[in-house]
């Protein structure tokens, strides 16, 4: 009931507003036209007022779309101007053109902007970016004004993107493809998957800019990743002086969640300082139903299990930094960034067991509380300077990062009969689990211009990487808790990885080419001291990279690409040790897992800089896979890693951003790919698996005025194999109102994620001898409303080039390892 009244009071608000804007004026004309550059090509996003041509005063406006066409509809008959303008180009006037009862349409010739010199010696062009922007090597979300981020973490606005898929542990895919390198402003994190996404969820989307999807990176970038990279970049100051912002947000599904933060930056001509801080706190549940047969050669034992969880999470994200321009073509940089998140776990399971469908013989009653708390930061110190006139470059980074955890488990069990009645002693135990990781880099990057046409970039990046993962398991007996040694264990992971690249790049007409090659040497070293189990590793790996654009006509382009990456196994899939999730589920790591392979092929057209098609295929050996498996002995179900021989990968990407009309954007990817595992020996048969699976992902954004906008998105992923795995359909809608109030200094947003609650998993076994469905559901439907306030400066910065932290680091990625 809630929901009917919400979404009744919402859209009578939004049809309230669209209603008072269409009956305002009697409107009957319309005028056409197209605005050009200096080089005679389409000029995007200019600004084109309808004057009257009477006193001059502004009638209305509208930007030039993509291919630089303005269409200005509903003009009350009259006679008219047209105003041509964009920040470092002169001002261009059109007319006077009457609209009368005989003449209600004007369809303009090109308008050609010149240049302002005055105006450019002062001032950048800002220019509004759409919210995708396809580039020859990557694609790129600018969501810093998208609706969608309201109230939401990295990890939530991930999951809308084009392509991109998230687990319910927080594991991010790409084109269909697990294995993807998370970048924050162009670093790598060298994180585990969980502590990975527990960064990104403490990440809040209001300090997002954007996020650059590479699904085939080149040899300056690290060659971990076999299914590319995702870059999320963080805001940055732009201004003069002293400016800021305040967020503040609120949101509700089951329980509600709260969240807030202060942004400030102050640059003046030598200096610029920044830094910002955010908290949120969230509390919903989830929950997990396990069906499964437990099938041995003289019986059946059938378990029904279900687990409902209910997590209270506080999140602490920060970061700071000052940059000193030394001079023109010089810039030293120094910056921070943390964050802090701890929690608390209330999970009650109740296991129902019986020798019959649906009968019950006996239950396990269980409540497993648990605490967590999880902080890290990371440190850089950089230096970017310009050597001469022609353009070449050095960059060098170097970075320090600390991250620790902790967590504490509880495991009560009680047995009972099929009466309810109390059948043996209860069985407590307990678990810690402290990490530790230490991550030291340093890389520095160089660019040679060795002509017009032809570039040359190198690099070298040496890593350090240490971690400590202790597990310590204890039995409650005789009212003391006891050390279980069997099940304790140490884990000590040490991996240097020292890194040299070359790129050559060249233009030709109509052509461009580039050539890479990134040598990577691995030294690795994990410690299971408990269990005494030592696996070392050294090994050099070259991986090249092949770019080739080429521009068939003005509208038809198309290109090539290849690479060959690696994926090293996480920590946490190394560390051999047991996690419960219940007294017959849990997971544990493998000490001999080896690094995957992966080559990539890629071929993509694109038609008039807006419709991109991509046809890919990889073959990825040794393949990393979770595999899900049942122990007939002891009755169990687990979670661990294998290496599967090979995964053959084909994938179809088609995105199409539409300007339907003026008021009307609608962005649009869909995926069909097709994933084929194989291996000889699983459970000592072969195994092989695929399916053809799709992804689609839609975007439509409505301008009701200049202050009023609406998003709506929807999100669809078809039935797929992932490993050893069989995922169910996933589907969700999400729907978010933004208006500006203040002169655009306020943003109020309200946005409703998962609209309809048809989020969740259903997980079979794609292995014929394993019987069991797992379903999973969480707080999918929330609402939230958000309020953004920013102050201080607006001064358009001096033309000369700034080089901020997060800007320097921008230019790393273009350039460095």
């Amino acid at each position: 009931m809630k929901t009917i009244i919400l979404f009744t009071i919402l859209f009578t608000i939004l049809f309230s507003l669209s209603n008072a804007n269409a009956q305002g004026i009697n409107l009957t004309g319309e005028i056409a036209g197209k605005v050009l550059d200096e080089k005679q090509a389409a000029f995007p996003y200019a600004s084109v007022s309808l004057l009257n041509a009477k006193d001059s005063t502004l009638v209305k406006g509208t930007l030039s779309n993509d291919s630089g066409n303005y269409l200005l509809t509903n003009i009350k008959q009259g006679a008219y101007l047209i105003a041509i303008y964009v920040v470092g180009y002169k001002k261009a006037y059109k007319g006077p053109y009457a609209i009368t009862a005989t003449n209600q349409s004007h369809k303009l010739d090109a308008t050609q902007l010149n240049q302002d010199s005055k105006q450019l010696k002062g001032v950048e062009i800002l220019r509004q970016k759409p919210l995708i922007e396809r580039m020859i090597d990557k694609t790129v979300i600018n969501v810093e004004n998208s609706t969608l981020t309201t109230g939401n973490s990295a990890l939530d606005i991930l999951e809308k993107l084009p392509g991109v898929t998230v687990d319910k542990d927080g594991k991010v895919s790409l084109k269909g493809k697990q294995g993807v390198n998370i970048m924050l402003d162009g670093k790598p994190t060298y994180l585990s998957s969980e502590q990975l996404a527990n960064l990104l969820r403490t990440t809040e989307g209001s300090a997002i800019q954007s996020i650059e999807l590479i699904p085939n990176p080149s040899a300056k970038y690290d060659a971990a990743g076999n299914s590319g990279i995702i870059n999320i970049k963080l805001k940055k100051n732009q201004n003069y002086g002293t400016n800021g912002s305040v967020d503040a947000g609120l949101g509700y599904g089951k329980y509600y969640k709260a969240s807030g933060g202060l942004t400030l930056n102050h640059r003046e001509k030598k200096f610029n300082v920044f830094g910002n801080f955010y908290y949120g706190r969230n509390k919903r549940y989830s929950g997990t139903d396990i069906m499964r047969t437990n099938n041995t050669a003289t019986n059946k034992t059938y378990f029904d299990q279900t687990n409902y969880n209910l997590r209270i999470r506080n999140n602490i994200n920060y970061k700071g930094g000052i940059d000193y321009f030394i001079n023109d073509k010089s810039t030293i940089g120094f910056s921070f960034n943390g964050y802090k998140s701890d929690g608390k776990n209330a999970s009650d399971v109740l296991t129902l067991i019986g020798d019959q469908p649906s009968e019950t013989d006996s239950s396990v009653v269980a409540k497993n509380p648990n605490d967590y708390k999880y902080t890290g930061i990371s440190y850089n110190l950089n230096y970017k300077g310009t050597i001469d006139t022609l353009g070449q470059e050095i960059s060098v980074d170097a970075d320090y990062s600390n991250y620790t955890g902790m967590e504490n488990n509880n495991f009560n069990n009680r047995y009972l009969d099929a009466q309810g009645q109390t059948l043996k002693p209860a069985y407590l135990f307990r678990n810690a689990t402290p990490t530790k990781t230490n991550i030291k880099a340093i890389k520095a990057d160089y660019i040679y211009p060795i002509n017009k046409k032809m570039k040359l970039e190198a690099g070298i990046k040496s890593s350090f990487v240490k971690t400590d993962n202790n597990f310590i398991f204890e039995n409650f007996e005789n009212n003391e808790w006891i050390n279980d040694n069997k099940r304790s264990n140490q884990f000590l992971y040490d991996e240097n990885i020292n890194a040299v690249y070359s790129n050559l790049t060249r233009k030709f007409k109509t052509t461009s080419v580039q050539l890479g090659l990134r040598a990577e040497q691995t030294n690795s070293k994990g410690n299971s001291i408990t269990d005494n189990k030592i696996v070392s590793r050294h090994y050099i790996n070259l991986f090249p990279s092949v770019f080739i654009n080429q521009t068939l006509s003005k509208d038809h382009d198309m290109g090539f690409s290849y690479s060959r990456r690696i994926d090293r196994p996480d920590y946490e899939s190394l560390n051999p040790f047991v996690d419960y999730l219940d007294l017959y589920s849990y997971r544990f790591g493998n000490p001999f897992l080896k690094p995957q392979y992966t080559n990539s092929f890629e071929v993509s057209y694109t038609y008039k800089k807006n419709l991109n098609i991509t046809f890919g295929y990889s073959r990825t050996t040794d393949v990393i896979s979770n595999v899900l498996l049942t122990d007939t002995i002891k009755k169990t179900i687990f979670i661990s890693n294998e290496n599967l021989t090979t995964q053959d990968s084909y994938n179809m990407n088609i995105t199409y951003p539409i300007k339907i009309t003026n008021w009307w954007n609608s962005s649009n990817n869909l995926n069909v790919y097709y994933n084929k595992y194989r291996t000889p020996d699983l459970l000592g048969s072969p195994y092989e698996s695929g399916k053809i699976a799709f992804h689609l992902n839609t975007t439509q954004t409505i301008t009701l005025n200049s202050t009023t906008n609406v998003e709506l998105s929807g999100n669809y992923e078809s039935k797929q194999v992932a490993g050893t795995l069989l995922l169910d359909p996933q589907y969700n809608v999400d729907f978010g109102v933004k208006k500006s109030l203040m002169d655009k200094k306020m943003d109020i947003k309200l946005a409703v994620n998962d609209v309809f609650k048809t989020q969740g998993t259903k997980i079979t076994s794609a292995i014929p001898s394993q019987h069991y469905v797992i379903k999973e559901r969480w707080e999918s439907r929330i609402f939230r409303l958000s309020c953004t306030y920013r102050f201080g400066s607006k001064d358009i910065k001096a033309a000369t080039k700034r080089s901020s932290s997060s800007e320097a680091e921008e230019k790393r990625v273009k350039s460095g390892g």
